[in-house]
């Protein structure tokens, strides 16, 4: 009797993919891979995202569309009086005009509203502009010296402008340099 070879192993048959019982093998459900996204596609991206930081940056520190919006030290020193004479020889202001009333019985305060408007400040050593426009006399510039003060004006000083002799009130100080991680001590450049 011929001998017979024992019976080769078959696998059994590989059932098809179903859909209905989860995501094809080798891929977990929920799973983000990289392959799906080239390097092309990246850097498009990091680059829209980088303009778009430095288009928001930029419009908002230019944005300025009305006279109301003072969003910057530039519109200060375009809007005060004789922008070229303040920015070179002293530092654009904002000028708030107002009154308080004090009555003593009963004790009151009583404040109009501020009228706002944008005036100049000039250093020390440039009050000569003053005087040789014969808007303040030596009796002033005397008077103003002797206090250790300086002169502040509003309106054009080839028209009729408001001139008057200011103190720089150092006590009040600037609390926005007091946060963690502000600049020092003001420069002596700030002093007038």
């Amino acid at each position: 009797m011929a001998r017979r070879p024992p019976p080769r192993y078959t696998p059994p048959p590989r059932p098809s993919y179903d859909r209905d019982y989860g995501p094809p093998p080798g891929k977990a459900p929920g799973k983000f891979s990289l392959g799906a996204i080239n390097y092309g596609t990246i850097a498009l991206l990091a680059g829209i995202f980088v303009l778009g930081i430095g288009v928001g940056i930029g419009f908002s520190s230019t944005a300025s569309f009305s006279p109301e919006n003072v969003a910057s030290r530039e519109v200060i020193d375009r809007s005060a009086p004789n922008a070229e004479v303040c920015v070179q020889f002293g530092s654009s202001a904002i000028v708030t005009d107002m009154r308080v009333f004090v009555t003593l019985n009963p004790f009151n305060v009583f404040v109009t509203q501020p009228v706002m408007q944008p005036g100049c400040v000039l250093r020390r050593n440039n009050w000569s502009i003053l005087e040789r426009e014969k808007l303040v006399d030596s009796r002033q510039v005397n008077d103003c010296k002797n206090r250790m003060n300086t002169f502040g004006f509003t309106g054009p000083l080839e028209g009729n402008p408001r001139i008057d002799c200011i103190y720089q009130n150092e006590a009040a100080g600037n609390l926005f340099t007091n946060q963690p991680g502000a600049v020092g001590p003001r420069p002596a450049t700030d002093k007038f």
